[in-house]
């Protein structure tokens, strides 16, 4: 792996079989993703974005190729290893938000610092973190008090209160309107510009992927 690159993938390839017929999701991508890169991925239902993401974020393991994350070798992770990945080196942003409603959004955020081990820790950058996404002021609320942009924002604070290498955001504005994706978007960027987070996205929308530095395109498990 290059010095710059925090992903290193080659020749990945992911086969699920379904009854008794098998089913490609990946055909042999490679990708290279340097540290500190926003990159959008882009491409139709069923192009093997989110399985690549899957793969990425440690949630299943490639049937064949190789891949690096963080000079992680995912196939040499156990199962530990990879809930470990998952807890210090990737945060996840999804479509839904899935925010626990009994909880307020300080709460939300709480339990992930908790899963991370760093509960009860003083953490000022994390306070940075918090005026940057503009939700200071929200924290004391519960998620059905909140607008679909506000939960989503909630949803990237709890992404990165541990500080992972990489966040993996797939589909971050699907449920959200025109003026609540823009302000999405222009968090992930400003936590790439601003905390040189390395930010790799999911998106369907050609405007959205805009915001990346580089855009990646995909079809029928390919990079193309």
């Amino acid at each position: 792996m290059s010095s710059g690159d925090i992903i290193e993938i080659q020749d990945l390839r992911k086969v699920y079989t379904v009854g008794k017929v098998e089913v490609s999701a990946l055909r042999g991508v490679d990708l290279n993703v340097k540290r500190g890169e926003f990159l959008s991925i882009i491409g139709p239902s069923g192009s093997g974005k989110s399985t690549l993401f899957h793969i990425i974020g440690g949630l299943t393991p490639p049937s064949q190729g190789k891949v690096r994350v963080d000079d992680q070798d995912l196939a040499s992770l156990t199962d530990a290893g990879r809930t470990n990945l998952r807890k210090r080196t990737v945060g996840f942003v999804f479509q839904k938000f899935n925010l626990l409603p009994n909880l307020t959004a300080r709460d939300n955020i709480a339990v992930a610092r908790y899963i991370g081990g760093n509960d009860g820790k003083s953490d000022p950058k994390f306070e940075e973190v918090l005026g940057l996404l503009g939700i200071s002021n929200r924290l004391d609320h519960k998620p059905n008090a909140l607008s679909g942009g506000e939960q989503q924002r909630i949803a990237i604070a709890r992404a990165i209160v541990n500080h992972p290498a990489i966040l993996l955001a797939d589909e971050p504005t699907g449920n959200l309107d025109t003026e609540n994706s823009k302000a999405v978007l222009e968090v992930l960027k400003g936590l790439n510009e601003t905390l040189g987070q390395t930010v790799l996205m999911i998106t369907h929308n050609p405007e959205a992927a805009a915001y990346g530095h580089r855009v990646v395109t995909m079809r029928d498990g390919k990079i193309i």
